[in-house]
């Protein structure tokens, strides 16, 4: 991430080899690039806005850190925090959290505190108190968006400006801060005509996407958000000014897809083009084959699947011999 450092504030900082994550052709649509961000060193896009934010963190003299998480922004930021020499705090909604995130902020050393409810009480636990000890690490603080906007610099660096960008909205922040990467290419010439970005949720946590199909200029706020996909299961984003702006800005939209479409979704891509997302990131793949964009699609893939396991049905077929295993190869 650091080689764009002339476009970030900083000319160089704490690192993990985060970014240049590979951009696949896929084989699921004669126009679609999968952005795979599940090969980010701690396997989501969470990594390039952590290496500005916890090196931010370490250059105004803090010594803790803090972050509201689903799951993948507990295991970035206890990694980053890590590598920097800093404490890490993570508040979490208990039982709302995949089990594989859960691990990497534990292995890491942060120290995890659940509490009761969903992801958007955690925050407001970060706001009101943890802001007041630590240095915050949520998407609303904006050198978290300053290193996310770098895919889109990757993107354009391999594909050029596509004609359009799918991004899974949770919190609302990476939407907002790849449309500012472009809005910088576009500002210095190098991007003719910008992609437009469309947003999309899960159905059952779809603050943004209900009120942009009401044509509300204001999110649809839902209390108990329901959906598979753990890593956008939130109800009130606190990014979704800059969300809605980018979207409008780009003359883009919001969509939703169903549960069953991020999991088709899942094993599509993982099937036929050999990517393994968790089910938050194969929403912006679902998204893709739903609505059969004209022109060139990047689809973000936000996250590996290894990141939630549990989704994933494993069909093992048991053979007793050698022989057996022969007659099923002979298939």
């Amino acid at each position: 991430m650091w080689r764009y450092a002339s476009m970030l504030p900083l000319k160089n900082g704490v690192s993990l080899g985060e970014g240049m994550t590979p951009l696949v052709k896929s084989n699921l649509g004669e126009n679609l690039y999968i952005k795979f961000e599940g090969a980010n060193p701690t396997g989501s896009f969470k990594d390039r806005g952590m290496a500005l934010g916890v090196t931010i963190a370490k250059e105004s003299g803090a010594s803790k850190v803090v972050v509201a998480s689903t799951g993948n922004t507990a295991a970035s930021a206890a990694a980053y925090a890590a590598r920097a020499g800093l404490k890490c705090y993570v508040v979490l909604p208990r039982g709302n959290v995949a089990r594989g995130k859960l691990i990497q902020a534990a292995l890491h050393g942060a120290e995890l505190v659940m509490v009761s409810g969903l992801f958007d009480k955690a925050l407001e636990y970060v706001v009101t108190y943890g802001t007041k000890y630590a240095y915050p690490l949520n998407s609303f603080n904006p050198w978290r968006l300053e290193g996310q906007k770098t895919l889109a610099f990757e993107i354009y660096e391999e594909l050029g400006c596509p004609d359009y960008v799918i991004v899974p909205v949770g919190n609302a922040g990476n939407i907002s801060a790849i449309w500012k990467g472009f809005k910088e290419l576009g500002e210095l010439g190098l991007c003719k005509k910008l992609p437009k970005m469309v947003g999309v949720q899960a159905e059952g946590a779809a603050p943004l996407a209900t009120a942009w199909q009401k044509g509300l200029k204001t999110p649809f706020f839902i209390d108990e958000p329901e959906t598979v996909a753990t890593a956008i299961k939130i109800g009130k984003p606190i990014n979704w000014p800059k969300a809605m702006a980018a979207v409008r800005e780009s003359e883009g939209f919001f969509t939703t897809v169903s549960d069953g479409e991020i999991l088709k979704a899942q094993k599509l891509l993982a099937s036929k083009d050999g990517v393994g997302s968790e089910p938050a990131g194969a929403a912006s793949v679902a998204a893709a084959l739903k609505l059969k964009l004209s022109g060139t699609v990047v689809a973000v893939v936000t996250g590996h699947a290894l990141k939630d396991p549990d989704v994933v049905e494993i069909n093992a077929k048991e053979v007793r011999n050698a022989e057996e295993l022969v007659e099923l190869l002979e298939r």
